[in-house]
């Protein structure tokens, strides 16, 4: 006969526990659908607070095609890429064709016809880095404690890394807001490093390019350049947004060839008044000109007293700096 004692005997005993994660710590949980919310307002805190510590107040934005990048930037020969923002390249037969190839007659058409729109791709990169260029040059003598008007580009290859570029050379800080893709892909060299995004959700990325933008500079692109163009396009004219925003399509001739703007205005399907909502530009000081002036009239005060003081260089403190006795300090 068994007693009570002699069963409890029977239980191994437990072995030492850990301690469990903290719950911010706890990967599982935040890489879970449960974590999803907290993934979000991280892609809105985080580039906030680095905003904010940076001193950005405001950018204009350039959207563009990602599928073309320089091989060697002397000789300007493209190579066009697999998919929008990656780093691997498309197959051989849908290459550009060579000097070599276009003389010995290897070539294909389908390799002509890239050529030909390498040639003037490389255009375009070279005016959204002139233009990047001249608009930072410009912004960074406007007076004030904050940066304005920095140039901020989706991070990638072809005309983001030619915005990022062109700002870079002119010695301002740009913005690099990149997308987590299922392949791999790298942000371009020309952003700030302190100003380098990576973002998982795609409505978040849109959000900041759509809440810190006063400006809009849409060059020739493909799916994703029509969308986040329609997108901000729709919330102007849907006065969505609380500041004017000045929107320029560069290229008219790529553009019109593309899609017929005016024809949703001859149909119906918009607004005449919508079509007043960008204008196009064909050389970057056609556009710097547009661009300047759009945004001094609607985000400069010109009759405002002038200081030469220069923007620190130090980043703005944080909050619980900031506000100090205001936040009980914690430990960590």
């Amino acid at each position: 006969m068994t007693t009570d004692m002699d069963d409890h005997a029977e239980v191994p005993q437990p072995s030492p526990l850990e301690n469990a994660p903290l719950a911010y710590e706890n990967n599982d949980f935040l890489n879970s659908p449960d974590g999803r919310m907290l993934r979000i307002m991280a892609e809105y805190q985080e580039p906030l607070v680095r905003f904010r510590r940076e001193r950005i107040q405001d950018t204009i934005v350039f959207f563009g095609s990602a599928r073309f990048r320089a091989r060697d930037v002397a000789s300007r020969e493209l190579q066009l890429l697999a998919n929008t923002g990656s780093t691997e390249a498309a197959p051989e037969e849908e290459q550009p064709a060579t000097l070599e190839k276009v003389e010995s007659g290897e070539a294909t058409a389908l390799q002509l016809t890239r050529a030909a729109a390498a040639v003037e791709m490389a255009g375009y990169y070279e005016a959204a880095r002139k233009l990047a260029h001249l608009l930072t040059d410009w912004s960074m003598k406007l007076p004030g404690r904050r940066h304005r008007f920095v140039v901020c580009s989706g991070g990638g290859p072809g005309i983001m890394e030619a915005a990022n570029r062109g700002a870079y050379e002119a010695g301002g800080k740009t913005i690099g807001l990149n997308i987590k893709l299922p392949f791999e892909q790298l942000p371009n060299p020309y952003i700030s490093p302190e100003l380098n995004f990576n973002f998982h959700y795609f409505f978040m990325r849109k959000y900041w390019f759509a809440y810190l933008a006063k400006a809009l500079v849409i060059f020739p692109g493909g799916f994703g350049t029509l969308d986040e163009m329609f997108e901000l396009l729709t919330l102007a004219q849907t006065n969505k947004l609380a500041k004017k925003i000045t929107v320029v399509i560069y290229g008219s001739k790529y553009w019109k060839n593309v899609i017929d703007l005016e024809l949703l205005a001859d149909k119906g399907a918009i607004a005449v008044s919508d079509l007043d909502l960008f204008q196009f530009a064909d050389t970057p000081e056609d556009a710097f000109r547009i661009l300047r002036d759009g945004l001094t009239a609607n985000h400069l005060d010109l009759q405002a007293p002038r200081t030469e003081e220069p923007i620190p260089a130090e980043p703005a403190p944080d909050a619980q700096t900031a506000l100090g006795p205001d936040i009980a300090k914690t430990n960590n």
